[in-house]
């Protein structure tokens, strides 16, 4: 395995669907701001040019919301891995990472950690099925090679 080896992986399908909804929901609240006119009903109110434009903004926004779930990304090389999922992020050495799992019936692969805790990563997504199978045996050969390292550096002494 080459030092400079950088594994990069992202979802491959809720990047797919997200990418569709956004779009359509652009789509949706345009032709709804284009309907948009005359008057609002029995009342005094009627639709002004603001009402149209406040649909299209509302539009992008969601579309913009769908977008964030496109942000999952796992990157990892010889020192270590780094997850960023919807929210939020984090950079971890290998020394901290106790094994690369991806249980039977769970929505994604999670990274266990010396701590007990668990900490997902939503970018290898069991809706991806081999390329996430993929990922995660690439991130476990380089969890591997760390700590084949470790044990070479341990019996050297």
């Amino acid at each position: 395995m080459s030092e400079t080896e950088l594994i990069r992986l992202k979802p491959r399908r809720i990047r797919l669907v997200c990418w569709s909804a956004a779009i359509a929901l652009v789509v949706v609240f345009g032709l709804v701001a284009t309907s948009l006119s005359g008057p609002t009903g029995d009342g005094y109110g009627s639709f002004q040019r603001g009402d149209q434009l406040a649909m299209i903004g509302l539009g992008i926004f969601g579309a913009l919301g769908f977008l964030l779930f496109t942000r999952p990304r796992v990157e990892a090389d010889t020192r270590g891995v780094r997850v960023r999922n919807v929210i939020s992020s984090y950079e971890l050495p290998w020394e901290v990472v106790r094994a690369v799992r991806f249980d039977r019936s769970a929505p994604w692969a999670s990274l266990e950690l010396h701590d007990d805790d668990l900490l997902p990563m939503i970018a290898l997504q069991a809706a991806d099925k081999e390329l996430a199978v993929e990922g995660v045996r690439a991130l476990r050969r380089l969890h591997e090679a760390h700590q084949a390292r470790l044990a070479e550096r341990a019996s050297g002494r």
